[in-house]
């Protein structure tokens, strides 16, 4: 039994309490994927009485919340992040065993977890997020005069956030959703993951035990324990809750989006679903570097096991002799792989299921397969490269998203075919082009393509490894999120769970701090048209 178990309760918790859970839904058990072996204790979903009250909880804290200065957030969201650095040995420990991912990455993880929540309490109390826009009256306008108009956003209430299962922190409990939906004044009920379910537990009592802390209403976070059938939809549909988050497939996360619109009340729901990252290599890296690109796009699709949204799935190259040893390099790496361990049942059924009809189908062709998996492994995979040619990839279904240590190699003749994919092609959260400057003026036609595809453009690397930076998108247009004006990385996550308000003929003393004359948050604001930070003096309101 691990150590950290001992601090384990297998409750939800609900605001500052802890939920007794419903004997009816259920017990749910952590398993170690690389055993199959269950771990203590017993996790007891939420009642739907529980559910109801985590709800009530919450739109009662957004009263208080939503007006919390942006400092006061910051330094909620600094104290999660040292409250989560406090326990991050037994946190990682508890990973390791619920999830098979090597220590190292977990450590990865728990420091990147804890930089974007510094990151979004550095948005939250510098303030200028709020994009104030003040444009002043004109009396004498004529035929009629201008009215004061101040607009900026506002949070939107309490959102629901699903933990993901190949990210048990990143993307989880005190992951980005939760970071930025709290940095812009909204409480959160985070939806843990079946696949985590004591990381998610020690997480979620270092954010409650944050929230009692910094003195903030009882309902700004709570946890529960569930299924999604059960426990996310009814979160999703209950009438208290304004938004929601969620990192998943596709098929969950259509099931959840569809909910979200079909409320007598519609909300903004934030998936991100699928994507199987095209990888266009044009001729000229090809000649000049086809074995380094090889090696970096192995170690690619096959980091954490293949289980990254952002895993490159399919690799485009012209046919020729520079082909053939990219190909080459690219079979002895995998022919090398030892096996990996999928995270879920779930995922590795599926991944048996995708890669046994790939085996199958007479377009493509199995070239290389990893080292084979031990009779005796739970969820062990090996991995494997696929081929196939333009022709028969165009119009196929071959572009699907197959989770896991696999991708597939499609060999082109000619320019226009390669066009012709790009145009074919879903939205998807990256595309990645290997070529030379030459490259990209023979080929500017297809990078004009792949905007209209993809969040994310790379140019000679690869999409795994997402930065938490400003400037960061982690999105694309259906179906690899729900709305591809979004991103879940980066400060810009802040604006999904907000919306704008405008402010028309107000006294200055009834404005908000970011509206009024004096600008006392001392953040950028648009005045009449030109970004400022100064003041505006009493005279300048006419």
């Amino acid at each position: 039994m691990l150590a950290s178990t001992t601090k384990l309760q297998g409750r939800s918790l609900i605001g500052f309490r802890q939920a007794a859970g419903s004997g009816e839904a259920g017990e749910m058990f952590a398993t170690n994927p690389m055993t199959g072996e269950r771990f203590q204790p017993v996790f007891i979903p939420a009642s739907a009485e529980e559910v109801d009250l985590a709800a009530h909880l919450a739109a009662d804290a957004f009263e208080v919340y939503q007006r919390v200065p942006g400092r006061d957030r910051g330094a909620f969201l600094r104290t999660i992040a040292t409250k989560i650095e406090s326990i991050a040995g037994d946190v990682i420990e508890r990973a390791a065993q619920e999830t098979a991912l090597p220590q190292g990455r977990l450590q990865a993880e728990t420091a990147r977890t804890c930089a974007q929540l510094r990151l979004f309490a550095q948005v939250a109390e510098e303030g200028s997020w709020v994009n104030a826009r003040i444009d002043r009256a004109d009396p004498n306008r004529k035929p009629a005069p201008k009215p004061d108009i101040r607009s900026m956003l506002r949070p939107l209430g309490p959102v629901v956030v699903f933990g993901a299962s190949n990210f048990p922190l990143a993307f989880s409990v005190a992951g980005g959703d939760t970071a930025s939906a709290l940095a812009g004044g909204n409480p959160v009920i985070v939806k843990a993951h079946a696949a985590h379910p004591g990381t998610s537990e020690l997480v979620g009592r270092a954010l409650q035990e944050s929230v009692r802390e910094c003195s903030l209403p009882e309902g700004v976070f709570s946890l529960l324990f569930g299924t999604g059938p059960r426990t996310g939809m009814a979160l999703i549909t209950h009438p208290l809750v304004k938004a929601g988050g969620f990192t998943g497939s596709r098929t969950a996360g259509r099931i959840l989006m569809d909910a979200a619109a079909a409320r007598p009340e519609p909300i903004p729901f934030y998936a991100e679903m699928s994507s199987t990252n095209p990888v266009f290599i044009l001729p000229g890296a090809l000649r000049e570097r086809a074995e380094n690109i090889a090696a970096g796009l192995h170690a690619s699709f096959t980091m954490g096991a293949g289980q990254f949204c952002t895993k490159p799935g399919m690799v485009f190259v012209a046919q020729g002799s520079d082909a053939k040893a990219f190909a080459q390099k690219l079979q002895q790496l995998v022919s090398g792989s030892a096996p990996f361990h999928l995270l879920t049942k779930p995922i590795h059924s599926s991944f048996d299921s995708a890669t046994r009809a790939r085996k199958t189908d007479a377009a493509v062709r199995l070239v290389a397969e990893g080292q084979p998996t031990a009779a005796d492994a739970s969820f062990a995979v090996s991995s494997a490269l696929f081929e196939t040619d333009a022709a028969s990839f165009l119009g196929s279904g071959l572009d699907a998203e197959i989770f896991g240590p696999t991708t597939l190699l499609v060999q082109h003749s000619e320019r226009d075919q390669v066009l012709a994919i790009a145009r074919a092609l879903e939205g998807h959260l990256t595309a990645t082009v290997h070529g030379t400057e030459q490259d990209l003026r023979e080929f500017a036609d297809l990078i004009a393509i792949l905007e209209n595809k993809v969040g994310r453009l790379v140019f000679n690397g690869f999409p795994t490894g997402v930065e938490v930076t400003h400037a960061m998108v982690h999105g694309g247009p259906y179906p690899a999120t729900s709305d591809g004006r979004s991103t879940s990385v980066g400060s810009r996550a802040i604006f999904r769970f907000t919306r704008a308000v405008c402010y028309q003929g107000f006294p200055d003393s009834a404005l908000p701090d970011a509206l009024k004359e004096a600008n006392p948050l001392g953040i950028w604001r648009m005045i009449d048209g030109q970004m400022s930070r100064d003041p505006l003096v009493p005279s300048d309101r006419t």
